[in-house]
């Protein structure tokens, strides 16, 4: 115990700065895809028209951080000293940290502006559609065998 400051201080003040440091990359990600550039596409021109794609963006992450403290397990601290057992006290500190996120798009509608003004139509996602209608027709026949089986008890 040549030492009587506390290792885990710097190494806590190491991991927040670690994790201050990974947050702001991620965010900036994320941010990144919000950008109008990311929801409305370049106009293209031709004949006359010019055509503009907008889609849905959707971002989102997440991050976390843990440490701890607690004493040296006797064997195991003895046998194969880490790089996370404390010099001194027979203490061992541990911690972490991690993030991630994501971002998608999709194309929802298109802008046509040509000499009769600005149309603009919706791309359907079929796909989507069908995928509710599946879950609505599901839930609608479990909600009438719900009913049918109340009335028979």
């Amino acid at each position: 115990m040549a030492d009587s400051k506390d290792p885990t201080l710097d190494e806590a003040v190491s991991l927040i700065d670690k994790a201050r440091e990974q947050a702001a990359a991620m965010l900036e990600k994320i941010f990144a895809a919000a950008q109008p550039g990311a929801v409305y596409g370049q106009p293209v021109s031709a004949e006359g028209y010019t055509v503009i794609t907008a889609a849905e963006v959707t971002a989102g992450g997440g991050f976390g951080m843990g440490m701890g403290l607690g004493p040296a397990s006797g064997s195991d601290a003895e046998e194969a000293p880490t790089a996370e057992a404390a010099p001194s006290g027979g203490r061992q500190t541990g911690g972490g940290g991690g993030g991630g996120g994501g971002s998608m798009g999709r194309p929802v509608a298109i802008i046509a502006i040509g000499p009769g003004g600005v149309t603009i139509k919706p791309v359907v996602d079929v796909t989507k559609v069908a995928l509710a209608g599946l879950t609505a027709w599901a839930t609608m026949l479990g909600l009438l065998r719900a009913r049918r089986r109340a009335r028979t008890r």
